[in-house]
């Protein structure tokens, strides 16, 4: 099932727990594939670390071929790298995004990728896409092209009052273009079980009837490593609690 890992805001954890879920899904046997649709890059480079290069086929090549015609049509497949980890694949992001989205608007291109995921379905059985901070081009066509949304949340005031325009949009979304997409949960990042601030936002977010995942994932300063050596926690330190968290809500996905 395609899924979205969206938040406008940036700072909160999209790359990190892309990749990591992704990374479970293929540590678990599951041909997964990873789209990467932010500008920075950043799961690519988690994914890939020092055997990313420039030349490398992308996501970016993806688009702009959606904006020329030819007689050997290309398939998506044939944007797609593997990483060095066993069933894991990378459709690599590209600075070139940003000097797409203008010509990608213009020409209405914002179902490309649903069709593209339509054409990958049985070539995998977990797609994660990571999108930049921003409801721009490519996060709705990420949300159009999905079938469930992630939405990572930091616990402070500001993460919060964000949450509730996101999931305007996302319901936005769901009304005009994907009714099948679902909000599958909110994921609480950087949770410090100590503090009060944070414990007293989610049981907010609890009330309100919002539906907050579970298991928390701990603040922790290995990701900070994880991201250095371009090791996903599963493979970095699989008995570490914050993966351990990380597959239990794995497991807590459908």
């Amino acid at each position: 099932m395609p899924r979205v890992v969206f938040n406008q805001k940036g700072g909160v954890g999209k790359s990190t727990i892309t990749c990591n879920l992704a990374a479970i899904s293929a540590s678990q046997g599951l041909r997964t594939l990873v789209i990467d649709l932010d500008p920075q890059g950043n799961s690519s480079a988690y994914l890939m670390g020092a055997q990313a290069t420039e030349d490398m086929p992308s996501v970016a090549g993806f688009f702009e071929n959606t904006l020329s015609y030819s007689l050997r049509s290309v398939a998506p497949s044939e944007f797609i790298v593997a990483t060095p980890h066993e069933n894991l694949h990378l459709m690599h992001s590209s600075p070139a995004l940003g000097e797409l989205q203008g010509k990608l608007e213009s020409r209405h291109k914002i179902y490309k990728l649903r069709e593209a995921l339509q054409q990958l379905a049985g070539d995998y059985d977990r797609i994660y896409i990571d999108t930049p901070p921003a409801l721009n081009f490519y996060t709705r066509s990420a949300l159009i092209a999905a079938r469930g949304c992630l939405i990572p949340f930091d616990c402070d005031d500001f993460s919060r009052k964000a949450l509730y325009t996101l999931l305007e949009n996302v319901q936005e979304i769901q009304a005009d273009h994907n009714p099948q997409l679902v909000v599958e949960g909110i994921v609480v990042n950087q949770f410090q079980p100590r503090a009060n601030l944070p414990q007293r936002l989610v049981d907010e977010l609890i009330a309100e009837g919002l539906p907050v995942l579970q298991p928390y994932l701990p603040s922790s300063v290995k990701i900070r490593e994880s991201h250095e050596q371009s090791l996903p926690m599963i493979y970095l330190d699989p008995g570490h609690k914050l993966t351990q968290a990380l597959v239990a809500l794995h497991g807590a996905l459908r």
